[in-house]
C-alpha cells in the first residue's frame, strides 16, 4: 500500500514540472497522511486546462452513504480499479495526479519495522495515479476526495513491501488526465511498476511513524 508521502518541492519547481499556468500556493509536506488534503492536478470539467486542487485523501464514490469508507479507500489496485465498485466510475472519467517527491514505506527486519524513504533519484516531484470523486452528504459541504493507485513492486521494492504506488511518466500525463480517453486497456497498461533504475532508497527515523511530526527531521537518512 502507499500510507504516507512527501511533496517537499516549491511552487515554482510544481509548476513548472506539470504545467500549471500559475505556481500553487501550498507548504512542504514531509510526512503526509491519509484523510489530510494533499495536492493534486486534474483537468477542470468542460475544459483542457490543468488546475491543481486540494483533495482530501481517502475516496468516498458518490453514491457513498457513510463517508467512512473513504478510510478503506485510500489506496486502489491496479489489477482491479476497473472493475471494483468503489473505483471503476472514477477510473473512467475522474483520474487526477497526486504531486508527490517521495513515499515512506516500512520494512520488515526481525521484530521491528524499519521506516524507508523511496524517490527519484533525480531529486525532481513526480505523479502518482491518482482517482478523485465528488461526494455530496445528505446534509453539510460536499467534499472532494481522492485515492492512489498501488502496482506489483520493482526490484528495488521488493525487498522492501510487496505493493508501490503507480508513478506515472511525464510523458502519460495527458493520456491519464483526458477524461475523454476510456479505453481501459490503454489506461491499466500505465499501470506497471516505475523502473528501479531511476528510483533510490535510504532509511529514515521513526518519526515518520507519528503522522504529527512533519518536518525535515523525517528525511534524514539513519544508519540500519
Amino acid at each position: 500500500m502507499c500510507g504516507r508521502f512527501t511533496q517537499t518541492a516549491t511552487p515554482e519547481i510544481i509548476a513548472e514540472a506539470f504545467q500549471i499556468e500559475e505556481p500553487p500556493l501550498f507548504k512542504l509536506r514531509y510526512n503526509i497522511a491519509p484523510f489530510q488534503h494533499i495536492a493534486a492536478i486534474r483537468i477542470e470539467p468542460d475544459t483542457t486546462a490543468r488546475k491543481l486542487v486540494m483533495l482530501r485523501w481517502g475516496l468516498i464514490p458518490s453514491w457513498a452513504k457513510d463517508p467512512k469508507i473513504g478510510y478503506q479507500c485510500i489506496n486502489a489496485k491496479a489489477e482491479t480499479v476497473a472493475e471494483k465498485p468503489s473505483f471503476r466510475s472514477a477510473f473512467k472519467k475522474r483520474r487526477c495526479l497526486v504531486i508527490a517527491t517521495g513515499f515512506y514505506e516500512w520494512q520488515v527486519q526481525g521484530r521491528t519495522k524499519q521506516p524507508m524513504w523511496i524517490g527519484l533519484q533525480s531529486k525532481r516531484p513526480f505523479a502518482f495515479a491518482g482517482l478523485w470523486e465528488h461526494w455530496t452528504p445528505a446534509e453539510g459541504e460536499p467534499l472532494e476526495t481522492c485515492t492512489i493507485i498501488t502496482t506489483e513492486p520493482n526490484d528495488l521494492m521488493a525487498p522492501i513491501h510487496n505493493r508501490m504506488p503507480v508513478i506515472l511518466a511525464p510523458t502519460s500525463y495527458d493520456q491519464w488526465l483526458d477524461p475523454t480517453v476510456q479505453q481501459v486497456e490503454s489506461l491499466k497498461a500505465l499501470l506497471r511498476p516505475y523502473p528501479s533504475e531511476k528510483l533510490a532508497a535510504y532509511p529514515v527515523s521513526t518519526l515518520v511513524n507519528n503522522p504529527r511530526h512533519d518536518a525535515p527531521q523525517c528525511l534524514e537518512p539513519v544508519s540500519m
